[in-house]
């Protein structure tokens, strides 16, 4: 099988035939049909989060068919369409069986490997590491088999692949992590993959005005292409005064889907009175912030994680699917370029240029 391979943090990735193991019990192998590139690839392969072991397989959001599978294997078979989960879930502790599998406590192998410790991903000998547990930059991939969330076959893969990251994150942290009600006002920090999905996830419950917050104008104008009512420049105008303006008393709900920490101050300093900031997206590696607790005390505010926007996967995936067949849900217009496998260089600066809404990898 053919990958990108980071061989080290902040060089380039190089495509190589690597040998793959076939899948053991409770694994699957998929062949890739598209990989979307995220931010988190990104800041693996920049340098920004550390402690990942080289040589690794980066991409975490992808779809594709299966083509083998493992012993003890039983919701899918070969030929079955699947969306990948970075996510894998056991379905018995306590997180699976109260629904929030997204926190599961026994499915938490090593970094870069398999759940028994060990890579199925080889060059010369020597072990590939698997990112993400699905290492989707890759022709094929092998992986736990709850990573593998079965659809329909009528619904594109290339267009499913996104669901399997960015439209799962941004959309649950809207619906399902800060369950947002109708005509609730809400302010997107980071109008990238994640933070458009957000926006779309605050038009799909009826939020309002829901407001989209960058520095890359061209940014804003897919913001407001999937919902959102107003955008801020934050390079011409201090956001945070900019959305009180807008709101009169702050945000009910503030999403940070940018990786900057500074942000994070500025998303709780827009809230109203009993509002509830999201953090979705991740600073580099160390970032602290700090803010004043008699705002988080007096004003009953709140600062909450999101995890994979708390996805039940095996639900949420065909969930979205659904949405997306109905017409209530933008892919495709999220897909703003796509690319080979040998172009994975120029896909991370394309992202990182700001250029692109969602960048592909197509197989």
């Amino acid at each position: 099988m053919q990958a990108s391979v980071l061989f080290e943090q902040g060089q380039p990735l190089e495509t190589e035939d690597l040998e793959l193991a076939p899948p053991k019990e409770d694994e699957v192998m998929v062949r890739m049909a598209a990989s979307g590139v995220c931010h988190s690839c990104l800041h693996a392969a920049d340098g920004s989060w550390k402690g990942y072991p080289m040589p690794i397989v980066l991409g975490d959001e992808g779809a594709g068919v299966v083509e083998e599978v493992g012993a003890g294997v039983r919701h899918v078979k070969a030929g079955d369409h699947v969306i990948l989960s970075w996510a894998p879930s056991c379905g018995r502790c306590h997180y699976c069986v109260t629904g929030r599998s997204q926190l599961c406590e026994r499915e938490v192998p090593s970094l870069g490997t398999l759940m028994d410790g060990a890579t199925r991903m080889s060059l010369g000998g020597r072990p590939v590491y698997h990112y993400g547990h699905v290492a989707s930059y890759a022709s094929y991939s092998v992986m736990p088999a709850s990573c593998a969330v079965p659809i329909r076959k009528d619904m594109p893969l290339e267009v499913a692949a996104l669901i399997g990251c960015s439209v799962m994150t941004g959309v649950g942290a809207v619906i399902n992590t800060a369950a947002v009600p109708p005509g609730a006002s809400m302010a997107v920090f980071g109008a990238g993959g994640i933070g458009l999905n957000a926006v779309q996830g605050g038009a799909l419950v009826d939020a309002h005005p829901i407001i989209a917050v960058d520095v890359n104008p061209a940014k804003l104008d897919y913001a407001r292409s999937m919902g959102a009512s107003h955008g801020i420049d934050a390079s011409k105008e201090h956001p945070v005064e900019a959305i009180k303006d807008l709101t009169g008393r702050g945000a009910d709900y503030s999403f940070v889907a940018v990786g900057e920490a500074s942000v994070i101050n500025q998303a709780w300093d827009c809230l109203a009175p009993a509002g509830t900031c999201v953090l979705i997206g991740l600073p580099p590696s160390g970032s602290t912030v700090t803010f004043d607790t008699w705002a988080l005390q007096h004003g009953e505010r709140v600062m909450r994680g999101c995890k994979y926007g708390s996805a039940r996967t095996w639900e949420d995936f065909p969930r979205m699917v659904e949405l997306y067949m109905a017409g209530k849900l933008k892919i495709d217009e999220l897909i703003t370029r796509r690319f080979s496998l040998e172009e994975a260089n120029e896909a991370f600066r394309a992202l990182a240029e700001g250029e692109v809404a969602r960048g592909l990898i197509v197989f």
